[in-house]
Formats: structure tokens, C-alpha cells, sequence
């Protein structure tokens, strides 16, 4: 097998039914190869597809039973394609780390049974992360492979701001704020420095990553100072579809006055709630945007998101101290100009303005000159974030 620093880093972001993954060349320079997913897992027309910048490299529709056979099916396409060094080693996007894992690791069979004792804490996105791992395990057990915590980044935030006002030994036994898009918080730290210079990337920061899934981070002196999301990623800010932060006798009432089962409200404050369960119509921004002036149900979807999201820019920025920089990342954050424009109505007495110019242009910074905080727009990537932590992780 080739050393690390002649090989390639496949990275895979396990679902339920689908497979998302990268192929990185890591070394002097950071290179991506090969992007794709294996979608619809279990079921017979499963769909199978790779690019290369603009190029499609794969696109077929086959049995695709279970997460091992399409990991198997990507493997050895893989393999087919190099005629370079082979894949040295697999980095897993792995949800929810508990308290005990704070940076990425190679995994093990004892980092296995960590795992699996905490899915309480991600029913669901740990089994199916468990999953590819044992998938590609069972295939190529040779292949080194590494689990990069999505709550590692949090995991240096004062204590303070990892409680939650519940007894304490429940806090000894792992019910505390924990923080997810770590990979992403930590990629944007990253490129901040290299963008705008250490001293920008060492102020103080409220990084909003908005997708389907959304949170917000406050980050001051390259550290993470306070995040949105707590014990899973259901809290926090209004997502796609799920709820965010609620008044927990909602979930009371819902088991008491309704009857439903906990797997029940599980699924309707994970799947059926945030953008969908408001609107009725989608849980997607754009498709809100594009009805919100003839559908109040839409406006009002759209008008909750902002109103949380300004809300807690606001909270952010109170936990870090201040704010130097406002970074708007994920698929909402880098797409949508009325959005931020929005989200940045009055919140001037924090010092934040944009140019509308600038962005409608999606320009990297979209605050005018001489501001006092500078809001960006900046692209995220986990994928290249996974690369990097298994690269150094296996001797890179």
C-alpha cells in the first residue's frame, strides 16, 4: 500500500439512504478528484453518480441494497479509474462525537463501541454513519479509516456554554450542549486566516451556516466561544424541517394531550416541522422566495427563519464580546442575497451594513468599505475539511 503522502483520501457522509463522497490527492497541494453520491440504499433502482469538475464520470441506476454493496460498488469503481496511487485511506463525516472525542481519530473496534453507545444521541445520523464504517471495514479491511466528529470543534467551549439547566449528573452522564457543522466552522476558520490574515481570523466572529440544516457559532481568538444547536442538531435555529428550539412542554403536551408515541414526535420535529411544517409547501428557501409574495404561508416561513436568525446573530455576537466579522456560509448563506439583507436589517447598532451592489453580486465581502464589521460570504467544505484531518490523522 502506497505511504499517505502518495495517496488519495476518499471522505464519505453516510444517510440513512445515501452516500455522499469525495476523492481528495492531499500532499503539497489539496486536489479534488472526484465528487458523487450513491443514492436511494435499499431499494432496487438505486442511483450512482460522479463528477469531475464538469464532467460526469458515473451516472447509472443499479441494485443498491445495502450501504456494504454500495460501498463496495464505489471502492472498486474507484479502483477502476486510477491508474495512479490507490485510495490510502477513508475519512467518515461522524455526527456526533460525545464528550470524549474531541479530535479526529483512526478508528477502531473500541471507537466502534463508543459509537454505538452513543446513537441515543443521534438516532439519526450515527447508524448509518456506523454503517459505511463497518461497510468499508468488511470490504477492505486493510484500508485505515478515520472518524471526524462533527462536535469536535465545540468541544473547547467554556463550560458555561456546554450546560444546560438540567440536574447535574445528567450533565456528568452526556446531556449538555454539544454543537454540530464543527467541520464547517473549522474550515472557515481556516480559510479566513488564509483569505483575510491571522489577525481577521483571531477577532471576534458569528459564523452562520445556513442550509437545510442551520446553526450559528460565535468564535473569538480562533476558538469556539458559543453555537446554537445543543444536544443535537435539532436545536437551535428554524431549519428545513426541523423545529429548532421550542418550549419543551411542546413535547409534553404532544405525548400527553395527543398521544403520540416518542418516535412519533421524533419524526414530526426532525422531518415535519421548521420551513415545511410552517409554510405547507417545501422545506427548501428558494421555493419560498418564489411564493412568498402571493402565499402568506410562505412569507411567514421565510419571515420566521429571519427574525431567529437575526435574533441569535445578535446572541453571538453578545457571547464572543463583540463583532469584527460576520460570515455567511452553507447552501442559504452563499446563495440567497435577500436573505442576508434581511437577516443584516437592523442590526446596525452591532456595526453591520451591506452593500446591496456587492451583494446581489454574491462578492466575497458584501459590506461597504470602512464598515466597522465586515460581512462575508465564504464556501464551505467539509468534504476538503475531512480530507485534511484524515490526511494529518494517518501520517500525512
Amino acid at each position: 500500500m502506497p505511504e499517505p503522502s502518495e495517496g488519495l483520501i476518499l471522505t464519505l457522509n453516510s444517510g440513512s439512504s445515501s452516500v455522499k463522497f469525495a476523492l481528495y490527492r492531499m500532499g503539497t497541494a489539496e486536489e479534488l478528484v472526484v465528487l458523487g453520491k450513491l443514492d436511494r440504499i435499499g431499494l432496487a433502482d438505486g442511483q450512482f453518480r460522479a463528477e469531475r469538475g464538469h464532467e460526469v464520470l458515473a451516472d447509472q441506476s443499479l441494485a443498491l441494497p445495502n450501504h456494504e454493496a454500495a460501498l463496495t460498488v464505489l471502492l472498486r469503481w474507484l479502483h477502476d479509474q486510477q491508474s495512479g496511487p490507490a485510495v490510502t485511506a477513508v475519512g467518515h463525516r461522524v455526527v456526533q462525537g460525545g464528550p470524549q472525542h474531541t479530535r479526529p481519530q483512526r478508528i477502531t473496534p473500541a471507537i466502534l463501541d463508543d459509537l454505538r453507545r452513543l446513537i441515543p444521541l443521534a438516532p439519526n445520523h450515527l447508524p448509518s454513519e456506523i454503517a459505511g464504517i463497518e461497510a468499508v471495514a468488511r470490504a477492505f479491511p486493510q484500508l485505515p479509516q478515520v472518524a471526524c466528529f462533527d462536535t469536535a470543534f465545540h468541544r473547547a467551549m467554556p463550560d458555561l456554554a456546554r450546560r444546560l439547566a438540567v440536574p447535574r449528573h445528567l450533565y456528568d452522564e452526556g446531556v449538555q450542549r454539544y454543537g454540530f457543522h464543527g467541520l464547517s466552522y473549522q474550515y472557515i476558520v481556516e480559510e479566513l486566516r488564509r483569505a483575510a490574515g491571522a489577525e481577521a481570523a483571531s477577532g471576534r466572529l458569528v459564523i452562520a451556516h445556513l442550509g437545510n440544516g442551520a446553526s450559528l457559532a460565535a468564535v473569538r481568538g480562533g476558538r469556539p466561544i458559543d453555537t446554537t444547536m445543543g444536544l443535537t442538531p435539532l436545536g437551535g435555529l428554524v431549519m428545513g424541517t426541523r423545529c429548532g428550539d421550542l418550549d419543551p412542554a411542546v413535547v409534553l403536551y404532544l405525548l400527553r394531550e395527543k398521544g403520540m408515541s416518542a418516535d412519533a414526535v421524533d419524526e414530526l420535529l426532525n422531518k415535519r416541522s421548521g420551513l415545511l411544517g410552517v409554510s405547507e409547501i417545501s422545506p427548501d428557501m428558494k421555493d419560498l422566495l418564489d411564493r412568498e409574495a402571493f402565499d402568506p404561508r410562505a412569507g411567514e416561513a421565510v419571515g420566521l427563519f429571519c427574525n431567529q436568525a437575526r435574533k441569535f446573530i445578535a446572541a453571538m455576537a453578545a457571547a464572543a464580546g463583540g463583532l469584527d466579522t460576520l460570515v455567511f456560509t452553507a447552501g442559504i448563506g452563499e446563495h440567497s442575497p435577500p436573505i442576508r439583507a434581511r437577516l443584516c436589517e437592523g442590526l446596525a447598532f452591532l456595526g453591520i451594513r451591506v452593500d446591496s451592489a456587492r451583494n446581489a453580486a454574491n462578492a466575497p465581502v458584501i459590506s461597504p468599505d470602512g464598515a466597522p464589521v465586515t460581512v462575508r460570504v465564504m464556501k464551505t467544505n467539509e468534504e476538503q475539511m475531512i480530507a485534511r484531518q484524515t490526511f494529518a490523522v494517518v501520517g500525512g
